[in-house]
């Protein structure tokens, strides 16, 4: 059956302030931040006892009690109960990917209204056991005699409730991501100086789109925190010359600091999107359209490179739009590690990696350095996992308002060596 394809339009975004882990949020979890978040967008747009088509959202840090998260998250927030909940997740590319399941659903019809959204904390992690014990309580729990629960402890020593530590690293290299994006730097030739000039950059642009008002209307209040408290606006090159390396401490030849990597953060964020008639209905605004997405991978544990796959995406979408880098207006590229955004940028200038890795004859391209993050990204606010897509949608249809631009590209690198894409123009 032939169908046509609706526009899927942006009406809004709402997101509580980034903190640092372990600051303000440590009585917080995530089902209490992504409530807040959604509800923080339901008061914005009139949206509390209305029936959503959907809310698609996730987080990558999850207790099992999370199991139904967006599910539960959008009833604390207000919305009808016949909003159904779909949990979701893809690592950082979280929020944006649940952006891109939404759009499709509205573009075929399948819904005329959707929230995607994502939220992570670090200072809530879970305590896991190690093995043995979980085995003990699980047995424990089953036993019905004392016979019984006492045989559930036959052999323990203590070195058994010793927890679990969170862990970042990959299961499939056993390195962490800030070790795999020291690897991408040496091999691409990213000097700490680059680094460290795009981490102060993202700062001071952070600090100037507070100082004009940029995010009144973006970030709702929750726990008492107005603001992120991560953004460093007297920060400079001299002090940040001063960290020492964090990941590769010692060959002398480490480049990745505490300064110029995106800190533990925690925090939620919410995007509404909708078909242009249901908003319309509605009185609400139509700001911005999410026109194309795209998902990639790569062999990252055969030396591909963790962080590389978004350069894949973007080259998809580039391909598909038949567009080039000269219609991009904003580049809103994922500051997961200073490093990260410039081994991105030296791979599509490359020929070589666009012969062999994007399949392009000629490369992709320069891509100017004040089109890039022109109001910061994560280096500055913080990288709450999965909530950080949507932070950045959010941010860039209200960039592309005020700043009257048509067009914005949006990249976001993975855990698990993946990448999410996403073309963004402003409407009218």
């Amino acid at each position: 059956m032939n169908q046509t394809l609706r526009k899927v339009a942006i009406v809004g975004s709402a997101r509580i302030p980034f903190c640092r882990a372990y600051t303000g949020y440590e009585n917080e979890t995530n089902l209490s931040m992504l409530a807040t978040a959604i509800g923080g967008l339901a008061d914005k747009y009139g949206l509390k006892g209305q029936r959503i088509g959907e809310v698609v959202a996730g987080s990558v840090i999850s207790h099992s009690k999370d199991f139904n998260l967006a599910r539960e998250a959008l009833l604390d927030a207000g919305l009808s109960p016949a909003t159904p909940g779909t949990t979701l997740q893809i690592a950082c590319g979280t929020s944006l990917q649940a952006a891109l399941v939404l759009a499709a659903k509205i573009a075929t019809g399948e819904i005329d209204s959707g929230i995607a959204g994502g939220s992570d904390t670090v200072s809530d992690s879970p305590v896991v056991l190690g093995p043995r014990m979980q085995k003990r309580m699980i047995t424990l729990s089953r036993a019905r005699t004392t016979g019984e629960k006492l045989a559930a402890f036959k052999g323990f020593n203590l070195g058994e409730i010793a927890p679990v530590a969170p862990s970042t690293q990959e299961p499939r290299t056993g390195l962490s991501m800030g070790e795999h994006c020291e690897l991408m730097a040496k091999q691409w030739g990213i000097s700490r100086e680059a680094q460290d000039l795009l981490a102060l950059r993202s700062h001071q642009n952070a600090a100037a789109a507070y100082d004009s008002g940029f995010h009144d209307d973006l970030v709702v209040p929750c726990a008492g925190i107005y603001k992120d408290n991560n953004v460093r606006p007297d920060t400079s090159l001299e002090k940040m010359a001063t960290m020492k390396p964090a990941f590769d401490k010692k060959s002398g030849r480490g480049t990745l600091t505490a300064a110029n990597s995106t800190p533990l953060t925690d925090g939620a964020s919410s995007v509404l999107l909708a078909s242009e008639e249901w908003a319309r209905e509605r009185g609400l605004p139509v700001l911005a359209y999410l026109t194309m997405g795209a998902v990639s991978a790569n062999d990252f544990a055969h030396g591909d490179g963790l962080l590389m796959a978004p350069t894949i995406a973007v080259s998809d979408l580039m391909r598909r739009s038949g567009l080039s880098f000269a219609d991009i207006d904003l580049f809103e590229l994922h500051e997961a590690f200073a490093a990260q955004v410039l081994c991105t940028l030296a791979a599509w200038e490359d020929p070589d990696y666009n012969r062999d890795v994007l399949g392009r004859d000629d490369p992709l391209g320069t891509v100017p350095v004040d089109k890039i993050n022109v109001n910061g990204s994560s280096l500055a606010y913080g990288h709450p996992f999965a909530a950080t897509g949507a932070r950045i949608l959010g941010m860039t249809v209200k960039m592309l308002n005020t700043l009257e631009k048509q067009r914005a590209l949006i990249s976001v690198c993975t855990a698990g060596g993946m990448g999410v894409a996403a073309i963004v123009e402003r409407a009218g």
